[in-house]
């Protein structure tokens, strides 16, 4: 059965409408209007209301980049928090990029307190995150007491991810700028196994050396070698998809027979934030073994 499932404890940020492809969030004490192509209906609240409200707005100027406009004084970078799992609370350095993100995936808290949630009652489990970006899932791990190994292709993510670690007073992380798929398959050569893996890959991206990543043509594989990083008696492993048009039978075609072999349980759904306004804004599908 599909599990719909949003994060319910943020209190540093809040999806306040979405709509005509564009979405008025808030991140701490500042409200920024910004691209959002799956926002295909019309917004709730009236534009002059939007732009009453935000701090700031992303001006596309491509596909891919763009510039922010300013509609009330506001700091280029600032903090926020996520109390992860009930347990500690994580910090994040915010700040405004030329791509229209500012540092953080506010859904994905839901697999930062699942992954805490697993990994604190083992003993040293050993955790990876691919296309890790600025590392919530990763510190969520370290938190949580897991040798954590941390992979992306963009060394300045690296730096933020490792800034978030250091703001979030944990230390130790192992840092890797590599193409996913060949440190995958590098571990596979050294044996190394996982109790913990999370992987959230783009629908297009380049590794550090111009490796291409395209996710329909290249996931198959990346799961086949994934799994066999897995530890088989005892893991979790997430897979997120964000990808226009993509199921979430996707990943469970990729994950069931890993679960049927290995009878490990298996859940896939999607997930989504939930907007003030009362829309809900979808954003991708995951697979999940657990054991």
């Amino acid at each position: 059965m599909m599990e719909l499932v949003y994060p319910t404890r943020w209190k540093d940020y809040e999806l306040l409408d979405c709509g005509d492809f564009e979405k008025l969030e808030r991140f701490g004490q500042y409200v920024t209007i910004r691209p959002e192509p799956q926002a295909v209906w019309p917004r709730v609240r009236p534009t002059a209301e939007w732009e009453k409200q935000a701090h700031v707005k992303f001006v596309s100027k491509s596909s891919s980049s763009g510039e922010w406009k300013k509609l009330k004084t506001m700091p280029d970078q600032w903090t926020i928090q996520y109390n992860v799992a009930k347990a500690t609370d994580l910090t994040f350095r915010l700040g405004l990029t030329a791509f229209k993100h500012v540092g953080i995936f506010p859904e994905q808290a839901v697999n930062w307190d699942s992954l805490y949630t697993y990994l604190k009652p083992l003993s040293k489990p050993k955790f990876l995150n691919l296309f890790a970006y600025t590392g919530g899932a990763s510190i969520a791990a370290r938190a949580a007491g897991a040798e954590v190994t941390h992979v992306d292709s963009i060394k300045q993510v690296l730096s933020w991810a490792n800034e978030n670690m250091q703001k979030s007073k944990l230390d130790n992380i192992r840092w890797l700028v590599d193409d996913a798929l060949k440190f995958v398959k590098k571990e596979m050569r050294r044996g190394s196994i996982y109790q913990g893996i999370i992987l959230d890959p783009p629908a297009f991206g380049h590794g550090p050396n111009g490796e291409k990543w395209k996710l329909e043509d290249n996931i198959a594989e990346m799961i086949e070698g994934v799994l066999t990083l897995l530890d088989k008696e005892k893991h979790l492993l997430i897979l997120n998809a964000y990808s226009l048009g993509f199921s979430a039978l996707v990943p469970q075609n990729l994950l069931q027979p890993f679960a049927h072999k290995h009878k490990s349980k298996l859940s896939i759904g999607e997930l989504y934030l939930p907007a003030k306004s009362g829309v809900n804004l979808p954003l991708g599908v995951w697979g999940k073994l657990q054991k």
